[in-house]
């Protein structure tokens, strides 16, 4: 074997009296396509050519095949070498077969190295894709005009709008792949040798991808195909540009030449990695990884082995966070106070795995034999880990905890999944408060990606790493914040909701406001959302004094969507919402009653009021040590409360608009408007005066 480069290395074999070259990549952890990568495999096709090999097999060492480009060389300074298209095209025309072996994942750059092979052969357990556009991308080295020639269209639009891998088995049916071979990568080298061999002795043609127009011939001319297809995605792809800028590459792969397709892809990807959407979406990737990281954790810390969980409530949160650990194979108890909640919340959670698709009917009796439900605590005696999912309630709360500190065995960790409270509070009542965190998950806890965990006063190095570490196998996106109330994303929640329903009195309209909230991304505004989640929740009849608008609401008759009318009407079938204006009428009289001048609020006025705020709140949360990065607020944010992706969260989005205008701006608000909230942050201020930024802040 000969190093060609530092990470690519060049062989020989003999098979079936066939002299085939491998090249082998061998550039850890997932054989990116790191400089060197390219500079290699460039140089190993050169070389192999001109040693007179009769078949050439490209192969990597390690767990994957290459898996993508490196994500640190966007943006420039990457060490010169050659370029990527120059690889593809010593692949591509080369004048002896080139075959992709690929084991572990071919994805992004990786695929499109692989689309230039003129065959490609696959181990069962593969997976291809092409998920740029999860970065605010496409493919960019030809992808857009390969993928469609070998899958077709419509394959090509699903798969590139999705970023989502395809199995072997999908992609030999759909012609991505030419043969797939069980067994490891050995099996996978041999195979693929043994393949080569044959296209040698069969004189099998050189196929090159960019030639093969058969499977796009269909969609030439066909708008309504794209249209169609547009129509289908719309809503989840709202306010996205990568999504479209993949389909117009699509588009042009049908109806244009290669090179033609080639320049319009070129062009549109340069649009993309220099415009602002791209950046925020590489940001929260990075974003993600860097919140798993909690500096004061040694990486060596003693995990709890946890093998079984304890969940506290069957109601609509406790048997979400139920199916989260059930989903990966590790049993549950899950205890409610008499058997009819119980069954009726063991009813519900069958009921989701059914009507998932992804389940068979198999599936849903394995997950379901991995949850024992019960109506007695002390069945949590075996447990590992028990997380409490009942009311916000301190005092309900705090009696549990006794309980559980009672029941649990030495060393379990108590977790409760409080939105708001004191973890501290919650922990002074038991005996271990060294056992006790928060995990507060995100309704529906089976689907909502987020958790935000709260770290303790007391609570121990082996307790937060585990719940870090089972976070992350339970596949939530993880970060771990400090003791306040609300902690990091309800607390900037709060900051919003009151100027939200400041303005209403002040002459903007639910309607208004929420439609400024949705235009900037958002799935919705605060009024949709306060009747979503139903205006009656706390709310008690006995007790309620016409105080505030929700009040006079619920007075009113009104409870949200689950009775037709809340801030808006609702269609009994569609659920479509309508502005009332007999609600505007009683935020009128309630305003006028106040005292409350009525007057015209802009859009942009209506934007900074609802989100200045919480950058403001953001930066005092820093301050306060309660998030341990500026980014690990906008994974909060964007994982668990619908901040729209594209626009990177509310400390990155801040850094965007730029901080200093955004403190003359709070500060202008704090004279004309007054209130807590418009309290300037000392560390914003310092941040805007010395140029800082608060996405890379570290507390």
């Amino acid at each position: 074997m000969t190093a060609v480069s530092e990470s690519v290395s060049l062989e020989r074999v003999q098979e079936a009296g066939v002299d085939v070259a491998l090249v082998v990549v061998d550039n850890p952890p997932v054989n990116a396509l790191s400089w060197h990568v390219r500079q290699g495999l460039f140089d190993a096709m050169t070389q192999a050519v001109a040693d007179g090999a009769q078949a050439i097999v490209v192969i990597c060492a390690g767990r994957t095949f290459i898996a993508g480009a490196d994500i640190s060389e966007f943006g420039g300074g990457a060490p010169q070498a050659v370029g990527l298209q120059e690889v593809q095209a010593a692949m591509e025309d080369a004048p002896v077969p080139v075959i992709a072996a690929i084991h572990g994942t071919a994805l992004g750059g990786g695929l499109e190295v692989a689309l230039c092979a003129h065959y490609r052969v696959a181990v069962a357990s593969a997976k291809l894709g092409l998920p740029e556009v999860n970065l605010g991308l496409l493919p960019g080295a030809g992808g857009t005009q390969r993928l469609p020639r070998l899958v077709g269209v419509p394959k090509a639009l699903e798969m590139m709008t999705s970023g989502r891998h395809v199995s072997s088995a999908e992609a030999l049916g759909d012609g991505l792949v030419d043969d797939v071979v069980d067994g490891d990568v050995d099996a996978l080298r041999a195979a693929a040798v043994s393949f080569a061999a044959r296209a040698v002795t069969e004189a099998m043609p050189l196929l090159r991808v960019r030639d093969r127009d058969d499977k796009v011939a269909d969609a030439k001319g066909d708008e309504q195909l794209f249209a169609d297809f547009r129509a289908s995605i719309a809503r989840k792809t709202r306010g996205f540009l990568a999504p479209e800028y993949n389909i117009r590459c699509i588009e042009a792969a049908a109806n244009l030449p290669f090179d033609e397709g080639l320049a319009v892809e070129g062009k549109l990807f340069l649009e993309l990695m220099t415009g602002p959407q791209s950046a925020a979406q590489r940001y929260a990737f990075f974003a993600e990884r860097a919140a798993n990281k909690i500096p004061d954790i040694p990486k060596d810390t003693p995990l709890i082995d946890v093998q079984r969980v304890g969940v506290l409530g069957a109601g609509t949160m406790g048997g979400g966070i139920a199916m989260n650990f059930a989903n990966v194979g590790i049993p549950v108890t899950i205890v409610e106070r008499d058997q009819a909640s119980l069954d009726r919340g063991l009813a519900v959670v069958r009921k989701n795995y059914e009507r998932s698709r992804s389940n068979t009917a198999e599936m849903v009796e394995q997950r379901m034999a991995l949850i024992t439900g019960s109506t007695d605590k002390a069945d949590f005696a075996d447990c590992d880990m028990v997380i409490e999912a009942v009311f916000e309630d301190m005092e309900l709360k705090q009696s549990i905890f006794r309980e559980l500190d009672e029941i649990c065995k030495p060393g379990a960790l108590l977790a409760s999944n409080t939105s708001a409270l004191d973890i501290d509070e919650i922990a002074a009542v038991t005996s271990r408060p060294e056992s006790v965190i928060g995990m507060h998950f995100f309704s529906p806890a089976n689907v909502m990606k987020l958790l935000e965990n709260v770290r303790g006063a007391k609570s121990s190095d082996s307790v937060v790493a585990t719940t870090m570490a089972i976070g992350k196998k339970i596949n939530k996106v993880c970060v771990m914040v400090g003791v306040c109330p609300g902690f990091v994303g309800n607390r900037m929640l709060f900051m919003r909701g009151a100027e939200a329903e400041r303005m209403i009195l002040e002459g903007a309209t639910p309607a208004q406001v929420d439609s400024v909230l949705y235009e900037f991304g958002f799935p919705m505004g605060p009024f949709s959302m306060s009747d979503l989640a139903g205006l009656d929740i706390g709310w008690k009849e006995e007790s309620s004094s016409s105080s505030t608008i929700r009040e006079i609401l619920c007075e009113n008759g009104r409870r949200g969507q689950k009775n037709g009318r809340g801030y808006y009407t609702y269609d009994p079938d569609t659920r479509a919402a309508t502005p009332d204006p007999e609600v505007e009428q009683l935020i009128k009289d309630f305003a006028i009653g106040k005292g409350i001048e009525q007057r015209e609020i802009s859009d942009q006025e209506i934007l900074e009021r609802l989100l200045y705020p919480m950058v403001n709140e953001g930066a005092k949360i820093l301050e306060e040590k309660i998030a341990i990065r500026g980014s690990d607020i906008d994974v909060v944010w964007v994982n668990g409360y619908g901040w729209p992706l594209y626009r990177g969260g509310p400390m990155h989005w801040a850094d965007s608009i730029g901080l200093a205008e955004i403190v003359d701006k709070i500060t202008g608000y704090s004279e004309s408007l007054g209130g807590k909230h418009w309290d300037l942050s000392p560390l914003l201020a310092q941040l805007a005066a010395d140029g800082g930024q608060l996405q890379t802040y570290t507390s």
